[in-house]
């Protein structure tokens, strides 16, 4: 969108996939990645059933992940929506217990663990 990072928001556009960005965000939640769904500039969908997803990073960062953790975060995000979109629950649950098992070494700051 802005040529560069200006913030901690990540827009990602599902136009080429199949699935839209709301039932991509459902499914990322059941698999504990939480995000929203989101409209992306000229989208075809309306604005309660977008063509995307938002991501924010700052609570990544904040649980100390690195470079290296996104890129994982990442392929999670693209087995999620591939999972979805061929109406593959079980792999949305087995992309969940990874990431619940990853998770574990990164507790959220203020939260008992």
């Amino acid at each position: 969108m802005s040529g560069g990072t200006d913030n901690h928001l990540l827009l990602v556009d599902l136009t080429n996939k199949a699935v839209a960005g709301k039932p991509a965000a459902k499914a990322l939640d059941r698999a504990g990645i939480e995000l929203n769904y989101n409209s992306v500039p000229f989208d075809p969908r309306k604005p309660f059933d977008p063509s995307g997803i938002r991501i924010g990073t700052a609570a990544v960062t904040s649980r100390g992940m690195t470079t290296a953790d996104m890129d994982r975060i990442a392929g999670w995000i693209d087995a999620v929506v591939a999972a979805e979109s061929a109406g593959d629950e079980a792999g949305v649950e087995k992309v969940g217990a990874e990431v619940r098992d990853f998770t574990r070494g990164f507790p959220v700051p203020g939260l008992p663990g």
